[in-house]
């Protein structure tokens, strides 16, 4: 079956035994290393729900998840139901396995924010009662205990007195006969006690010789005199054994009548494992949740810095090398993607990154790629990786990759023809034609003549994007690279290659095909320059245009990740910058509302106490009758009273100044210290720098170094002046930024309406160049927009042309 060769081919089985190791259960870790694929959907949203909120259980509980005393007690359930008779071992088994199952629904119980974990485990049938007798009748050393019967108890009490008569028996032989023995100790052969017995002094000791030593010097007797007791010891062990058995079968007899309901207590144990050896898989690989995007939705598929988990495994746990990321953002327009490149330039760990990432998606797992995650749920994951050949079957390279691709055609048609039957059956019409299927092609067309090869690949290719979700292929055909250029469902990446070290670096380019570098690799290694300069006459001067144009591009591509960068620390000051500020500003208002808390304590305070000054004048007056000495000194004593607690008069504004070019001067909503770039003009505004930006501010919301305001200027028509609006920075951030590339006009005015309703400055639109009709729109749709006052292109280190600058009113 493709799907399992599939699975075969992407190493399926060597991730899953590394999964097995995280599982705290044996069974966990059988099921772990064959880990089932689900085949819908919902199944997968399902157990990646699980492992989230084990992840986050795990993250916050400390050790985590524990299934201590939880064991494999399949085989017993079987038996029990058979009617056979669980050993101590097998009911103290099931005992703990209650035990530690009703310890982890507690635990889950208590977290309130587990929905998915709660409802698993809300099923679970512990049976305390069942673990109860079982512990009552079975101590820790799986032996049945006295008190599991009245008769039991009765037996083991003569056993006790028989063995105690035994030894006192022996003990006074042992004495009296002492020198006719080889040791003076009691041992035992088989179930009866005997001594050891020098062979001349057989005659010494009666009895029965159960026992000789290797040399023949020993001979182990049971006394004449112990015999007896010897018969009724062996009787009483086997009334023992029968009566244990007996209450074993009576346990074993409970464990069978609830065998259903163990037995899904195991399968939900096991789901729990399952999903805490995923969880912990996941993040001791450092990946991140995965998002299943709906195609039909025009999501694109973001994988950034993916990386391959087996890789990873190595690096950290055999001390392997580093491993390099790839990206992968994927367009939903776009359903073959060709990867060209040098030979161990990495395109094959590309192509299984990927599979792996599907089928572990699917499984529940996380992705070890930067958040976010997002990729399509495949219902079939098809590869053909690596050569096939057979001795045996006289299979070449050729014909065992011809009869895999055959498979996956197959494998594609039956998926088509099972949606088509589904759908007459419900009488609805598909959703989708292509049916959501990931088709991995390793060297397409090789292992032929080339031309046949290559017309081979572009039909395959072609095929593929009719009835496939998504395709990628690895070559070394020039052709396939064309295909981008004659169908937008096609798409170009290739592997790096450092032509000054002759190696590949393993970063995965997009929009650029891989060029040949196989003169220039054989002319660095010694080959004859007259050798190369021939090979190139028989390539031709197209072939050395298009590398050079290839070159020219990659070249292209170096600068503007270059200038990307560059733009993105600018960035990363400005938003430092402006966390600063909004901190001062956060700071000053503080220390402003604490002061005004002060002073209005303080006025409160001066008020009372000259209420109650003036309170005791007027007291002082009305006692006996006033006169006018009287009143003149209240008058005065109200007067020194007001003089007291008069606020202080405001101080005497500094004498203004006026900006001039040159000068430095200060920012106060701002807090920054800044130099005027222009001097005012009639409206009061000037231009100023600080650092590496340049705004326009008024001339009202400046000051001196020294504190002094600048004065305003005289307009010869007064009128009533609008507020200066607060200085903004025009920064390009992801905020004011909208991605419309893949779009169609439609679509592309639908989210640029929303957009522009919810802007409040500049808005940045990044269409790309492609056939012009998106710009074209774009710009149509701007010029007609109330709230646009005027757009313009961006810069070139910006985009150019390629973006569209948006000046929302």
């Amino acid at each position: 079956m493709i799907q399992s060769e599939t699975l075969e081919l992407l190493e399926w089985h060597r991730l899953c035994q590394h999964l097995s190791t995280f599982a705290a259960t044996k069974l966990g870790a059988i099921v772990a290393r064959a880990l089932p694929i689900p085949t819908t959907l919902e199944e997968s949203k399902e157990l990646l729900a699980q492992t989230k909120e084990v992840y986050q259980l795990e993250s916050r509980l400390t050790p985590g998840l524990s299934f201590d005393g939880i064991q494999d007690i399949g085989d017993s359930l079987e038996r029990a139901e058979l009617q056979g008779i669980l050993s101590g071992e097998e009911l103290l088994a099931i005992a703990t396995t209650l035990y530690g199952a009703r310890n982890l629904r507690r635990l889950i119980d208590n977290q309130q924010d587990v929905p998915i974990l709660t409802e698993l485990v809300a099923e679970l049938r512990t049976y305390p009662e069942l673990e109860q007798e079982i512990h009552r009748c079975i101590d820790e050393r799986a032996q049945v205990t006295d008190r599991a019967s009245q008769k039991l108890g009765e037996i083991r009490d003569s056993l006790r007195s028989l063995r105690s008569q035994i030894t006192r028996k022996l003990q006074n032989i042992i004495q009296v006969k002492s020198g006719a023995l080889q040791e003076q100790i009691i041992t035992q052969r088989g179930d009866r006690y005997v001594l050891a017995v020098k062979a001349p002094q057989k005659d010494a000791i009666p009895g029965i010789v159960h026992d000789t030593s290797t040399s023949g010097a020993t001979l182990y007797i049971e006394p004449n005199s112990i015999v007896q007791m010897g018969n009724q010891l062996r009787q009483a062990v086997k009334r023992e054994q029968a009566e244990e058995e007996i209450v074993r079968r009576k346990l074993t007899e409970q464990v069978a009548a609830v065998k259903p309901d163990l037995e899904k207590l195991l399968a939900i144990i096991t789901t729990l494992d399952l999903a805490t050896a995923k969880a912990r898989y996941s993040f001791w690989i450092g990946a991140n949740p995965p998002r299943f995007i709906d195609p039909q939705a025009q999501e694109i598929i973001t994988l950034r810095q993916l990386r391959h988990p087996l890789l990873v495994w190595q690096q950290q746990h055999e001390q392997g090398h580093p491993v390099i990321p790839v990206d992968l953002l994927i367009s939903p327009h776009i359903k073959v993607v060709t990867i060209t490149g040098p030979n161990t330039g990495g395109k094959t760990v590309t192509l299984k990154t990927l599979g792996l990432a599907a089928v572990m998606a699917k499984v529940g797992l996380f992705i070890p790629a930067r958040e976010p995650v997002e990729m399509p749920w495949f219902g079939q994951i098809l590869a053909d990786i690596g050569d096939e050949q057979s001795l045996q079957q006289s299979l070449s390279t050729f014909s065992g990759h011809i009869r895999r691709i055959s498979r996956i055609l197959n494998a594609l048609s039956e998926g088509t023809g099972n949606r088509e039957q589904e759908t007459e059956e419900e009488d609805i019409s598909p959703p989708h034609p292509i049916p959501q299927s990931l088709v991995l092609l390793d060297e397409v067309g090789a292992g032929t003549d080339p031309v046949e090869g290559s017309a081979l690949a572009i039909a395959l290719l072609k095929y593929l994007a009719d009835h496939a979700q998504l395709t990628i292929a690895t070559t070394h055909f020039g052709e396939l690279k064309a295909l981008k250029y004659d169908d937008i469902r096609f798409e170009n990446a290739s592997v790096e290659f450092n032509e000054a070290t002759l190696s590949p670096t393993y970063r995965l380019l997009w929009g650029i095909p891989g060029r040949s570098n196989a003169l220039t690799i054989a002319l660095r290694l010694g080959l004859k320059p007259e050798v190369i300069e021939a090979a190139k006459t028989q390539v031709g001067e197209s072939t050395d245009e298009v590398n050079q144009v290839i070159a020219g591009l990659e070249a292209q591509r170096k600068s503007q990740e270059t200038k990307a960068a560059e733009a993105q620390e600018l960035l990363k000051q400005a938003e430092k910058l402006y966390k600063e500020v909004s901190h001062k500003a956060t700071v000053l208002q503080e220390r402003e509302k604490d002061l005004r808390a002060s002073q209005e304590v303080a006025v409160q305070k001066a008020i009372q106490e000259a209420k109650g000054e003036i309170a005791q004048v007027i007291r002082q007056l009305q006692k006996g009758k006033s006169t006018a000495q009287d009143a003149q000194k209240a008058t005065k004593l109200l007067s020194e009273i007001a003089d007291k607690y008069q606020p202080a008069p405001p101080p005497k504004p500094k004498p203004g100044f006026i900006p001039k070019i040159g000068d430095r001067l200060r920012i106060p909503k701002l807090g920054q210290t800044a130099e005027v770039i222009t001097a005012p003009n009639a409206d009061g505004e000037l231009t100023v720098r600080f650092g590496i930006m340049k705004m326009t501010v008024q001339l009202q919301d400046v000051e001196s170094l020294d504190g002094q305001k600048a004065e305003p200027i005289n307009k010869p028509k007064p009128a009533p002046a609008t507020p200066a609006p607060t200085p903004t920075l025009t920064i390009r951030t992801s905020k004011n930024t909208i991605d419309l590339r893949g779009k169609r006009v439609a679509d592309a005015e639908y989210i640029l309406d929303k957009a522009v309703s919810e802007a409040a400055g500049p808005l940045w639109i990044i269409h790309g160049h492609g056939t012009g009709k998106l710009k074209q729109g774009v710009q149509t749709f701007l010029q007609q927009h109330p709230r646009v006052s005027h757009y313009e292109s961006a810069e070139q280190a910006d985009g150019g042309t390629g973006v569209t600058i948006a000046h929302v009113g």
